[in-house]
């Protein structure tokens, strides 16, 4: 994806996992806004979500423990095996067909638009829920939803899209817990494997 097509949050999200922010350099509008070329006010607007999904705290950027990352994963998997339980009963053959889409990706695909999708698929299984409030709360991982999302797709781990696609399976064919372990195993997937890298 072309950098000028990227949001301001986008930007400074994506420098930030890139490394191109340095973690121990105080986060200021001032700073930013030269560096981006634009006003203080969207600035001021990207910072307000950054720190609200934990990316940057106390004006620095957030580096979580592997302890935390882990209870992250934790709340996650809480979070959305509760989801299936929903997308089992809820989801209408139209909503199945839209997750399996999801989880076909073709190889035109940029990496950006692959996170994108991946997103989709997750997200779709959140929308089950209908609850605003547990919505709300997954939204505030987003920032490591995103940062692990791409480790794994940069990185190529192995089974992704399979994992995305026997979830969508079991949940056609209403093998409720079949799809709960599966979203588990998904996840502690996604963790184990970004670790590695993020610890390295």
């Amino acid at each position: 994806m072309v950098n000028k097509e990227l949001s301001i949050y986008q930007k400074i999200r994506n420098d930030i996992i890139n490394g191109d922010l340095t973690q121990n350099e105080k986060i200021t509008e001032s700073k930013l806004a030269q560096r981006y070329n634009v006003s203080r006010t969207p600035i001021r607007e990207a910072l307000k979500q950054l720190e609200l999904e934990y990316f940057i705290r106390d004006g620095y950027i957030y580096v979580p423990t592997v302890e935390e990352y882990r209870n992250i994963f934790e709340m996650r998997i809480l979070i959305e095996t509760h989801a299936i339980k929903k997308a089992s009963i809820v989801f209408t053959q139209d909503d199945i067909e839209e997750l399996k889409s999801y989880a076909t990706i073709g190889d035109d695909k940029t990496e950006e638009e692959i996170i994108q999708i991946n997103d989709q698929f997750h997200q779709k299984i959140m929308s089950a829920t209908k609850n605003s409030f547990i919505i709300d709360t997954y939204s505030k991982l987003k920032s490591y939803i995103y940062l692990f999302s791409k480790t794994v797709i940069n990185k190529k781990r192995p089974g992704l899209i399979e994992e995305h696609q026997k979830i969508a399976e079991m949940l056609e064919k209403r093998q409720t817990e079949a799809a709960i372990e599966l979203m588990k195993e998904h996840l502690l997937n996604d963790l184990e494997f970004s670790l590695y890298y993020l610890k390295s």
